[in-house]
């Protein structure tokens, strides 16, 4: 590169007083050169921010891009200078550049008392969502108490239906994912079983793993994943399409007709798919034992009702009911809340699938916790 198109600044003073006249090639290559940037910045920083008293003369540059406009146009604080000399192209270079930059506003100042207010908004939420959804758990026993007083009034087509979408079209996909997870964890634990010579204990630790623990969790955040969304999916284009209005009109309540079909249903599958999908786990952990450590399927079936106590059974499915009743119950919450707009049940939709995980794994460990010596 010539000495000529090195980007550079020079000082002239006219009759209309000092002028800063430009030289060379304002592109990015030659901006991007360490050494060229260093010293055009030197000179910038001598000129002053934005230099208002002086003028500029951009004709003796040989070339101009984006770059070297927007170098220039941040250097004037984003202004037109009073006095400026430059082509026609030159100014519609820069008057792009000046249409296309935005203005940040300036980041406001911490403030101790606007971070306390925040934190309370935050609790205040919270409290209203805690609030809402102890109002369903109430309206659940007064809707069920309801059902059994009166039992022909009770929405069993709808409890029928929500069992079958639930529950027995959910069974295809527990399946595959409990197989696989049973065929993993048997070949992990294989590997350090066979160091030590204790591979009949497999048999012990699938069993506990698989029957009390993750079993009925695999299961539980599959349909909170599955049938939690669909809830609030549900609940909500209906509030999108005005027909929870339509349902407060004509005295149907929310709550008997939507809330406790679908907690009654999916308290009534949860066990049953959590059973399922255990057993399709301990048949992968079976497959992949007899495989990897030579452990005979017919040993299997005849160890694991030593290994596995009844009272661990009794757990996962008692579990199972609480995590079943609770995934319905945030998939309403999150439904009813639903403002009319999509953005908002896009948002309620996946908030009730990350609360129904959350709470899944929350109740899990205090059932670990509660019965840690239960069964064993």
């Amino acid at each position: 590169m010539t000495e000529d198109s090195q980007p550079r600044i020079t000082r002239d003073d006219t009759p209309e007083g000092p002028c800063v006249v430009l030289h060379g090639r304002w592109g990015a290559a030659e901006l991007g050169k360490r050494r060229h940037w260093r010293a055009l910045s030197a000179q910038l920083a001598e000129t002053g921010a934005g230099a208002a008293s002086d003028g500029w003369d951009l004709r003796s540059l040989q070339w101009l891009d984006h770059v070297g406009a927007q170098l220039l146009w941040n250097h004037w604080g984003r202004a037109w200078p009073d006095r400026l000399a430059l082509d026609d192209g030159q100014r519609d270079m820069l008057q792009r550049v000046a249409d296309f930059s935005t203005t940040r506003p300036p980041d406001a100042p911490w403030r101790f008392s606007e971070q306390v207010d925040r934190l309370g908004v935050q609790v205040l939420h919270a409290v209203s969502h805690m609030r809402h959804l102890l109002e369903l758990v109430g309206q659940l026993f007064i809707d069920l108490f309801h059902a059994a007083r009166s039992p022909r009034r009770a929405p069993w087509r709808d409890v029928s239906g929500h069992l079958y979408r639930m529950g027995a079209t959910a069974m295809p996909i527990t399946a595959i994912v409990g197989f696989l997870i049973g065929v993993v964890l048997a070949y992990l634990m294989s590997l350090q079983l066979r160091q030590f010579g204790a591979e009949s204990f497999i048999v012990n630790i699938l069993g506990i793993s698989l029957i009390r623990e993750l079993g009925p969790m695999l299961a539980a955040i599959l349909v909170a994943g599955r049938s939690g969304s669909a809830i609030t999916a549900q609940i909500g284009v209906m509030r999108v399409t005005e027909e929870l209005d339509a349902m407060r009109v004509m005295g149907i309540a929310h709550g008997f007709r939507l809330v406790m079909p679908r907690a009654v249903a999916l308290a009534v599958a949860m066990p049953l798919i959590a059973v399922w999908t255990t057993l399709c786990a301990l048949a992968g952990g079976m497959l992949a034992a007899d495989l990897a450590l030579g452990v005979s399927p017919a040993y299997f079936v005849q160890a694991l009702p030593n290994a596995v106590s009844f009272p661990n059974l009794v757990m996962a499915v008692a579990k199972s009911v609480v995590f079943g009743v609770s995934i319905a119950l945030i998939g309403c919450h999150w439904g009813l809340r639903v403002k009319p707009n999509t953005q908002s049940l896009g948002e309620g939709t996946t908030a009730s699938v990350v609360t129904s995980i959350t709470m899944v794994i929350i109740v899990d460990a205090l059932f670990a916790i509660a019965f840690k010596n239960l069964g064993i």
